[in-house]
């Protein structure tokens, strides 16, 4: 068996040293003493990392083409300067499970007057993963990373410690296993794909809980004379989290472009329905208040943007003008 199938992390009882524990293997030896152990029980959290693909030249490339978006300052590329670059691992909690989901409920067919709801039984099956940060990274503002095609190596502290920084978990592995569930069980309903759910049943075959050492590189840079951060992938090289001064053009004809469209939508929109139709049905009443609310969502977006715009921040949750519109009338 190879040296990148062992785990380590069990301690000699007689010298005290690490004693490398090959997977599936229930007698192991010591190197340092040669005293023979036999493993039982759990053996707790298995704790893997992810190697660097991308290196320090690629992340300030990835930071090059950050500063190309419309809504930060066009002078940002030549006006900043780097301040510092070093690697970071991060620790995440991460679940992997088999999925086996049975929904129960009802999915809308046909529009208008033909519009019903038929009853519909939904089997799921799928392979998930969850990933959540095991530490404190408001700093960072990476909170999970995706673990699709990333290979996953042993531990290595030693070999982190030397090439980065390490950072240590302090979240519990109870909250982890809850917030895998929740996000499973919303992900398993999601894939049902139905309009009214009844029951939903979900089962999960082969679980494990183990935790990653993810590497980042964090680029930091000054900008007349403010301080900023950008975070990169270190093993994609791409920015999954960002900060850069705002672009005063873009916050400019955010504001005046979406109040404009906004008030266009509320005002107008309905205007020109009452004055095309001398009565209103079920379909004209629904068309006249979804342009109120996407008038309204477009017109807060607006002020948003321009409010606080003076800090552009990447890999955050972006008010979404349209999903207010879709949840009231789903």
């Amino acid at each position: 068996m190879s040296d990148t199938q062992m785990m380590t992390g069990l301690a000699c009882p007689r010298c005290g040293g690490v004693v490398p524990i090959p997977e599936g293997q229930a007698i192991v030896r010591c190197p340092f003493c040669d005293l023979r152990s036999i493993v039982r029980g759990e053996r707790g959290v298995y704790r893997y990392q992810v190697s660097v693909r991308a290196n320090r030249d690629q992340a300030l490339k990835a930071l090059d083409k950050f500063f190309g978006n419309f809504a930060i300052a066009q002078d940002a590329r030549s006006k900043s300067k780097i301040n510092e670059v070093f690697l970071a691992y991060l620790p995440f909690w991460a679940v992997w499970s088999r999925v086996l989901g049975w929904a129960f409920g009802q999915k809308k067919v046909g529009s208008g007057d033909h519009e019903r709801y038929d009853d519909r039984e939904v089997k799921i099956t799928q392979e998930m993963v969850w990933t959540g940060a095991a530490c404190d990274v408001g700093e960072f503002g990476v909170r999970q990373v995706q673990l699709s095609g990333q290979p996953l190596e042993p531990f290595n502290s030693e070999a982190l410690h030397t090439s980065g920084m390490v950072f240590e978990p302090v979240n519990s592995t109870s909250e982890a296993q809850q917030s895998a569930e929740q996000d499973f069980q919303q992900r398993t309903h999601a894939a049902a794909g139905l309009d009214r759910l009844g029951q939903l049943f979900m089962r999960q075959i082969n679980k494990r809980l183990g935790m990653v050492y993810y590497p980042l590189w964090v680029i930091r840079y000054l900008y007349r004379g403010r301080a900023f951060q950008v975070v990169v992938d270190g093993f994609s090289g791409k920015v999954l989290y960002g900060k850069a001064p705002g672009n005063v053009l873009y916050r400019a004809a955010a504001l005046v472009g979406g109040m404009a469209l906004g008030a266009f939508l509320m005002i107008d929109v309905p205007a020109l329905l009452l004055m095309a139709s001398s009565k209103s049905d079920d379909n004209s009443l629904g068309i006249l208040i979804g342009a109120l609310v996407v008038g309204l969502g477009l017109m807060s977006f607006a002020y948003y943007t321009f409010r606080y715009g003076e800090h552009y921040e990447y890999g955050v949750e972006k008010p979404d003008v349209f999903s207010i519109y879709k949840k009231f009338f789903k």
